[in-house]
């Protein structure tokens, strides 16, 4: 059966989500880790695609980013993972597919469900019994978005950058919203539709996207 065609759309955040074979590790140790972020960084800047929140788990991996135009995500995700699979198979002198097929996207709403998938992507370690506070986990996003740890790989969203005028006050706000765990409805939304590559938000913003895909995936309004 053909895959679906990607529905391709400018000036939308998107979360994404690339999941190892079988659900099975794509990271054995903090090298691999470091290796595979550093494919990440020079992937994000050749492709233009701004990068606000990551998280790497043992066996995906989470992104939330915004392309600068829609169809570069695709090309980076393939070079990111094609380098990393390489990287694997040579460093473990291993054979066979590293991932599970192609990564899974969702265009998220800005003004409703940005921030949540912010929380959603940094509370992974958290929520799988990693950490008890996302800021103890090295491999995410958190230690820049929630304390001002430089990180070359982060871009902050313009909504993320209006949470304070000043730094210290941004990252407070940021860090607040983390005072309380993802509710049970949203933790469901965000994977929900990234499983099925279509949208998180409002009914209202669905309805556009699925309106946009049925005529050919123009340009939002």
């Amino acid at each position: 059966m053909p895959r679906r065609p990607r529905l391709l759309l400018p000036g939308l955040p998107l979360h994404v989500i690339q999941r190892g074979n079988n659900r099975q590790p794509c990271f054995f140790n903090d090298n691999d880790r470091s290796h595979f972020l550093d494919h990440l960084r020079r992937a994000v800047e050749l492709h233009v695609c701004a990068l606000h929140a990551y998280v790497l788990m043992s066996n995906h991996v989470h992104l939330l980013l915004t392309p600068q135009d829609p169809g570069n995500v695709q090309h980076m995700m393939k070079s990111v993972a094609q380098a990393h699979a390489q990287y694997i198979s040579w460093r473990y002198r291993r054979s066979g597919g590293l991932w599970e097929g192609r990564y899974k996207a969702a265009y998220v709403e800005s003004e409703t469900y940005l921030l949540t998938c912010h929380r959603y992507v940094e509370l992974n370690p958290v929520r799988a019994g990693l950490a008890d506070h996302p800021g103890q986990y090295r491999w995410s996003s958190y230690r820049c978005n929630g304390e001002g740890k430089e990180n070359p790989l982060v871009t902050p969203h313009p909504l993320y950058a209006g949470l304070g005028h000043e730094g210290e006050l941004r990252r407070g706000a940021y860090r607040s919203l983390f005072g309380q765990p993802l509710s049970m409805k949203d933790l469901m939304r965000i994977r929900t539709a990234t499983e099925a590559e279509f949208a998180i938000g409002t009914q209202a913003f669905m309805e556009r996207i699925a309106a946009m895909g049925s005529d050919g995936g123009e340009s939002p309004t």
